[in-house]
Protein backbone atom coordinates (compact mmCIF):
# COMPACT_ATOMS: atom_id res chain seq x y z
CA UNK A 1 0.00 0.00 0.00
CA UNK A 2 1.48 3.88 -0.73
CA UNK A 3 1.83 6.12 1.90
CA UNK A 4 2.23 9.58 1.61
CA UNK A 5 4.21 11.96 4.16
CA UNK A 6 3.79 15.75 5.07
CA UNK A 7 7.10 16.07 3.45
CA UNK A 8 5.45 14.29 -0.11
CA UNK A 9 2.52 17.29 0.29
CA UNK A 10 4.80 19.69 1.05
CA UNK A 11 6.87 18.97 -2.19
CA UNK A 12 3.32 18.81 -3.62
CA UNK A 13 2.57 22.39 -2.45
CA UNK A 14 5.99 24.13 -3.56
CA UNK A 15 5.61 22.69 -6.97
CA UNK A 16 1.49 24.00 -7.19
CA UNK A 17 1.41 26.54 -10.30
CA UNK A 18 -1.80 28.21 -8.18
CA UNK A 19 -0.61 28.29 -5.12
CA UNK A 20 -0.31 31.99 -4.60
CA UNK A 21 -4.34 32.12 -5.64
CA UNK A 22 -4.92 30.88 -1.95
CA UNK A 23 -3.54 34.38 -0.61
CA UNK A 24 -6.20 36.27 -2.99
CA UNK A 25 -9.30 35.05 -0.78
CA UNK A 26 -9.91 35.62 3.07
CA UNK A 27 -10.13 31.88 4.86
CA UNK A 28 -10.28 31.57 8.12
CA UNK A 29 -6.79 30.53 9.83
CA UNK A 30 -6.52 26.79 9.46
CA UNK A 31 -9.20 25.95 7.75
CA UNK A 32 -9.46 23.62 4.63
CA UNK A 33 -12.14 24.88 2.69
CA UNK A 34 -14.14 22.42 0.44
CA UNK A 35 -17.76 23.77 -0.01
CA UNK A 36 -16.91 25.83 -2.88
CA UNK A 37 -19.24 23.40 -4.64
CA UNK A 38 -21.81 25.39 -1.97
CA UNK A 39 -20.81 28.59 -1.47
CA UNK A 40 -16.96 29.99 -3.03
CA UNK A 41 -14.69 32.10 -1.24
CA UNK A 42 -14.59 35.82 -0.73
CA UNK A 43 -11.89 37.32 -2.76
CA UNK A 44 -9.31 39.89 -0.28
CA UNK A 45 -10.91 42.70 -3.07
CA UNK A 46 -14.30 41.88 -2.29
CA UNK A 47 -14.70 44.08 0.56
CA UNK A 48 -12.80 47.67 -0.97
CA UNK A 49 -14.49 47.16 -4.25
CA UNK A 50 -18.30 47.30 -2.22
CA UNK A 51 -17.53 49.88 -0.17
CA UNK A 52 -15.95 51.82 -3.33
CA UNK A 53 -19.38 51.26 -5.38
CA UNK A 54 -21.18 51.92 -2.18
CA UNK A 55 -19.85 55.77 -1.20
CA UNK A 56 -18.64 57.00 -4.70
CA UNK A 57 -20.80 55.45 -7.35
CA UNK A 58 -24.23 55.01 -5.01
CA UNK A 59 -22.96 57.77 -2.50
CA UNK A 60 -21.77 60.42 -4.85
CA UNK A 61 -22.40 59.59 -8.91
CA UNK A 62 -26.09 58.97 -8.03
CA UNK A 63 -28.27 58.46 -10.91
CA UNK A 64 -25.10 59.58 -13.32
CA UNK A 65 -23.48 56.58 -12.27
CA UNK A 66 -25.66 54.29 -14.29
CA UNK A 67 -23.92 55.84 -17.18
CA UNK A 68 -20.39 57.00 -15.95
CA UNK A 69 -19.86 53.86 -13.52
CA UNK A 70 -21.28 51.75 -16.55
CA UNK A 71 -23.88 50.47 -14.18
CA UNK A 72 -25.72 50.15 -17.32
CA UNK A 73 -23.00 47.97 -19.41
CA UNK A 74 -22.42 45.71 -16.39
CA UNK A 75 -24.49 43.07 -17.34
CA UNK A 76 -22.71 42.55 -20.55
CA UNK A 77 -19.38 43.59 -19.18
CA UNK A 78 -19.14 40.36 -16.75
CA UNK A 79 -20.55 38.35 -19.19
CA UNK A 80 -17.25 39.44 -21.30
CA UNK A 81 -15.11 38.32 -18.29
CA UNK A 82 -16.76 34.94 -18.33
CA UNK A 83 -16.26 34.07 -21.59
CA UNK A 84 -12.86 33.32 -21.51
CA UNK A 85 -13.89 30.68 -18.62
CA UNK A 86 -16.85 29.15 -20.61
CA UNK A 87 -15.21 28.57 -24.18
CA UNK A 88 -17.35 31.80 -25.54
CA UNK A 89 -16.58 34.57 -27.51
CA UNK A 90 -17.78 37.86 -26.91
CA UNK A 91 -20.98 38.98 -27.00
CA UNK A 92 -22.60 35.58 -26.16
CA UNK A 93 -22.88 35.58 -22.59
CA UNK A 94 -24.92 37.84 -20.22
CA UNK A 95 -25.33 38.02 -16.43
CA UNK A 96 -28.32 39.23 -14.86
CA UNK A 97 -30.99 36.90 -12.51
CA UNK A 98 -31.11 33.88 -10.74
CA UNK A 99 -30.29 30.17 -12.26
CA UNK A 100 -33.78 29.50 -12.22
CA UNK A 101 -34.72 32.36 -14.00
CA UNK A 102 -32.29 31.59 -16.53
CA UNK A 103 -33.16 28.12 -16.92
CA UNK A 104 -37.22 29.13 -17.74
CA UNK A 105 -35.79 31.40 -20.34
CA UNK A 106 -33.19 29.27 -22.21
CA UNK A 107 -35.58 26.37 -21.53
CA UNK A 108 -38.78 28.78 -23.16
CA UNK A 109 -36.39 30.06 -25.35
CA UNK A 110 -35.38 26.87 -27.06
CA UNK A 111 -39.33 25.53 -26.86
CA UNK A 112 -39.85 28.36 -29.46
CA UNK A 113 -36.97 27.64 -31.47
CA UNK A 114 -38.84 24.25 -32.07
CA UNK A 115 -41.86 25.10 -31.65
CA UNK A 116 -43.68 22.67 -34.00
CA UNK A 117 -41.92 20.06 -31.46
CA UNK A 118 -43.95 19.48 -27.89
CA UNK A 119 -41.13 17.48 -25.41
CA UNK A 120 -38.99 18.45 -22.85
CA UNK A 121 -36.12 15.85 -21.83
CA UNK A 122 -34.46 16.35 -18.67
CA UNK A 123 -33.03 14.06 -15.91
CA UNK A 124 -34.77 12.05 -13.35
CA UNK A 125 -31.84 12.72 -11.25
CA UNK A 126 -30.69 16.74 -11.89
CA UNK A 127 -30.91 18.89 -9.53
CA UNK A 128 -34.20 19.50 -8.40
CA UNK A 129 -34.76 23.06 -9.67
CA UNK A 130 -34.04 21.80 -13.49
CA UNK A 131 -37.38 19.21 -12.71
CA UNK A 132 -39.36 22.31 -10.61
CA UNK A 133 -38.84 24.98 -13.78
CA UNK A 134 -39.54 21.96 -16.50
CA UNK A 135 -42.64 21.36 -14.66
CA UNK A 136 -43.37 25.06 -14.83
CA UNK A 137 -42.35 25.40 -18.31
CA UNK A 138 -45.03 22.87 -19.45
CA UNK A 139 -47.86 24.45 -17.06
CA UNK A 140 -50.89 26.01 -19.53
CA UNK A 141 -49.20 25.07 -22.25
CA UNK A 142 -51.39 21.24 -22.63
CA UNK A 143 -49.62 20.07 -25.66
CA UNK A 144 -46.09 19.70 -23.78
CA UNK A 145 -45.06 16.58 -22.22
CA UNK A 146 -41.47 15.85 -20.23
CA UNK A 147 -39.46 12.56 -20.54
CA UNK A 148 -36.62 12.06 -17.52
CA UNK A 149 -33.40 10.36 -18.72
CA UNK A 150 -32.93 8.19 -16.20
CA UNK A 151 -36.19 7.13 -15.07
CA UNK A 152 -36.98 3.32 -15.53
CA UNK A 153 -33.37 3.11 -16.70
CA UNK A 154 -34.11 5.48 -20.43
CA UNK A 155 -31.16 6.39 -21.84
CA UNK A 156 -30.45 9.19 -24.56
CA UNK A 157 -31.53 6.84 -27.15
CA UNK A 158 -34.30 6.17 -25.38
CA UNK A 159 -36.16 9.64 -25.10
CA UNK A 160 -35.27 11.13 -28.08
CA UNK A 161 -36.97 11.33 -30.99
CA UNK A 162 -38.46 13.62 -33.46
CA UNK A 163 -41.10 15.47 -30.81
CA UNK A 164 -38.25 16.31 -28.41
CA UNK A 165 -38.01 20.31 -28.11
CA UNK A 166 -35.36 21.11 -25.93
CA UNK A 167 -32.89 18.60 -23.81
CA UNK A 168 -31.93 20.13 -20.80
CA UNK A 169 -28.50 18.31 -18.86
CA UNK A 170 -26.17 19.33 -16.12
CA UNK A 171 -22.93 19.30 -17.23
CA UNK A 172 -21.78 17.67 -13.65
CA UNK A 173 -23.39 15.03 -11.86
CA UNK A 174 -24.08 17.37 -8.46
CA UNK A 175 -24.38 13.86 -6.34
CA UNK A 176 -21.64 12.15 -7.77
CA UNK A 177 -19.30 14.53 -9.75
CA UNK A 178 -19.14 12.18 -12.86
CA UNK A 179 -18.25 14.71 -15.74
CA UNK A 180 -20.04 14.39 -18.54
CA UNK A 181 -19.30 14.37 -22.71
CA UNK A 182 -20.21 17.72 -23.42
CA UNK A 183 -19.73 17.53 -26.87
CA UNK A 184 -20.51 14.12 -28.09
CA UNK A 185 -24.17 14.49 -26.10
CA UNK A 186 -24.44 18.13 -27.80
CA UNK A 187 -24.10 16.52 -31.52
CA UNK A 188 -26.41 13.22 -30.33
CA UNK A 189 -28.95 15.85 -29.42
CA UNK A 190 -28.97 17.98 -31.98
CA UNK A 191 -28.52 15.39 -34.61
CA UNK A 192 -32.00 14.50 -33.27
CA UNK A 193 -33.34 17.77 -34.21
CA UNK A 194 -33.93 19.33 -30.62
CA UNK A 195 -32.00 22.14 -28.93
CA UNK A 196 -29.26 21.43 -26.41
CA UNK A 197 -29.56 23.36 -22.90
CA UNK A 198 -26.35 22.77 -20.41
CA UNK A 199 -27.12 23.64 -16.83
CA UNK A 200 -23.21 24.57 -15.66
CA UNK A 201 -23.45 25.48 -12.07
CA UNK A 202 -21.61 22.57 -11.33
CA UNK A 203 -18.55 22.92 -13.48
CA UNK A 204 -17.99 26.39 -14.76
CA UNK A 205 -15.02 28.49 -13.17
CA UNK A 206 -14.12 24.48 -11.80
CA UNK A 207 -13.21 22.73 -15.33
CA UNK A 208 -12.21 23.45 -18.66
CA UNK A 209 -15.20 24.30 -20.57
CA UNK A 210 -15.73 24.98 -24.18
CA UNK A 211 -19.17 25.86 -25.34
CA UNK A 212 -18.37 27.07 -28.78
CA UNK A 213 -16.03 24.48 -29.70
CA UNK A 214 -18.82 22.00 -28.59
CA UNK A 215 -21.40 24.20 -30.98
CA UNK A 216 -23.95 24.28 -27.38
CA UNK A 217 -27.14 26.04 -28.25
CA UNK A 218 -27.72 27.36 -25.20
CA UNK A 219 -26.03 27.29 -21.34
CA UNK A 220 -27.18 28.85 -17.81
CA UNK A 221 -24.93 28.73 -14.48
CA UNK A 222 -24.46 30.24 -11.40
CA UNK A 223 -21.57 32.57 -10.04
CA UNK A 224 -21.65 31.81 -6.23
CA UNK A 225 -19.75 28.20 -6.25
CA UNK A 226 -17.05 27.87 -8.20
CA UNK A 227 -16.59 31.43 -9.22
CA UNK A 228 -16.51 33.49 -5.75
CA UNK A 229 -19.39 35.74 -6.39
CA UNK A 230 -20.58 36.00 -3.10
CA UNK A 231 -24.19 34.49 -1.16
CA UNK A 232 -27.23 34.74 -4.11
CA UNK A 233 -24.83 35.97 -7.01
CA UNK A 234 -26.12 36.48 -10.45
CA UNK A 235 -26.41 33.80 -12.93
CA UNK A 236 -25.45 34.01 -16.32
CA UNK A 237 -26.83 32.54 -20.01
CA UNK A 238 -25.24 31.91 -22.91
CA UNK A 239 -26.26 31.59 -26.66
CA UNK A 240 -24.49 30.82 -29.35
CA UNK A 241 -24.36 33.51 -31.79
CA UNK A 242 -26.06 31.84 -34.82
CA UNK A 243 -29.50 31.85 -32.46
CA UNK A 244 -29.33 35.50 -31.85
CA UNK A 245 -32.29 37.41 -33.49
CA UNK A 246 -34.29 34.52 -32.64
CA UNK A 247 -34.30 34.52 -29.32
CA UNK A 248 -37.86 34.95 -27.60
CA UNK A 249 -38.00 34.25 -24.17
CA UNK A 250 -41.46 35.30 -22.04
CA UNK A 251 -40.28 37.67 -19.43
CA UNK A 252 -39.93 40.60 -21.84
CA UNK A 253 -38.73 43.40 -19.35
CA UNK A 254 -37.62 46.82 -20.16
CA UNK A 255 -33.96 45.76 -19.98
CA UNK A 256 -34.47 43.01 -22.82
CA UNK A 257 -36.40 45.87 -25.09
CA UNK A 258 -34.13 46.63 -28.60
CA UNK A 259 -34.32 50.47 -27.45
CA UNK A 260 -35.30 50.66 -23.43
CA UNK A 261 -35.40 54.44 -23.62
CA UNK A 262 -37.64 54.91 -26.27
CA UNK A 263 -40.15 53.63 -23.85
CA UNK A 264 -42.25 52.15 -26.77
CA UNK A 265 -46.16 50.70 -26.08
CA UNK A 266 -45.06 46.95 -27.58
CA UNK A 267 -42.17 44.63 -26.87
CA UNK A 268 -39.54 44.62 -29.52
CA UNK A 269 -37.01 42.22 -28.47
CA UNK A 270 -32.92 42.77 -28.15
CA UNK A 271 -31.72 40.82 -31.36
CA UNK A 272 -28.53 39.36 -29.58
CA UNK A 273 -28.06 37.97 -25.75
CA UNK A 274 -29.38 41.07 -24.52
CA UNK A 275 -32.89 39.58 -25.32
CA UNK A 276 -32.22 37.19 -22.22
CA UNK A 277 -32.47 40.40 -19.85
CA UNK A 278 -35.51 41.06 -18.00
CA UNK A 279 -35.54 43.95 -15.48
CA UNK A 280 -32.86 46.20 -13.47
CA UNK A 281 -29.85 44.45 -11.95
CA UNK A 282 -28.55 44.59 -8.76
CA UNK A 283 -25.61 46.51 -8.69
CA UNK A 284 -24.19 45.88 -5.68
CA UNK A 285 -24.34 42.20 -6.77
CA UNK A 286 -22.66 42.61 -9.89
CA UNK A 287 -19.64 45.02 -8.09
CA UNK A 288 -19.02 42.02 -6.10
CA UNK A 289 -19.04 39.54 -9.00
CA UNK A 290 -16.75 41.91 -11.15
CA UNK A 291 -14.34 41.78 -8.43
CA UNK A 292 -13.94 38.01 -8.08
CA UNK A 293 -13.92 37.15 -12.04
CA UNK A 294 -11.14 39.75 -11.88
CA UNK A 295 -9.22 37.56 -9.27
CA UNK A 296 -9.82 34.48 -12.18
CA UNK A 297 -8.36 36.77 -14.89
CA UNK A 298 -5.67 34.44 -16.41
CA UNK A 299 -6.59 31.16 -14.45
CA UNK A 300 -5.62 28.35 -16.62
CA UNK A 301 -8.74 25.73 -16.14
CA UNK A 302 -6.78 22.91 -17.18
CA UNK A 303 -4.64 23.15 -14.65
CA UNK A 304 -7.44 23.84 -11.80
CA UNK A 305 -8.56 20.54 -13.11
CA UNK A 306 -5.18 19.15 -13.30
CA UNK A 307 -4.57 20.06 -9.64
CA UNK A 308 -8.31 18.82 -8.93
CA UNK A 309 -7.39 15.22 -9.96
CA UNK A 310 -4.14 15.28 -8.41
CA UNK A 311 -5.91 16.24 -4.96
CA UNK A 312 -8.23 13.56 -5.59
CA UNK A 313 -5.41 11.03 -6.16
CA UNK A 314 -3.97 11.99 -2.92
CA UNK A 315 -6.87 11.25 -0.95
CA UNK A 316 -6.96 8.03 -2.35
CA UNK A 317 -3.77 6.82 -1.38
Amino acid sequence: MNTTSHNDVRALDAADPLAEFRERFELPEGLIYLDGNSLGPMAKSIPAEMARAVSEEWGQGLISSWNDAGWWDLPMALGRKLGPLLGASDGQVVVSDSTSVNIYKAVQAGLAMRAERSVIVTEAGGFPTDLYITEGAMQGRPNLSRRLLGENGANLDDVLDEDVAVVLLSHVDYRTGELFDMAAITRQVQAAGAIMIWDLCHSAGIVPVALDDCNVDLAVGCTYKYLNGGPGSQSWVYAAGRHHGNIRQPLSGWWGHAAPFEFEQTYRPEPGIKAFLCGSQAILGMRALSAALDVMDGVDLTQVRAKSMQLTDLFMT
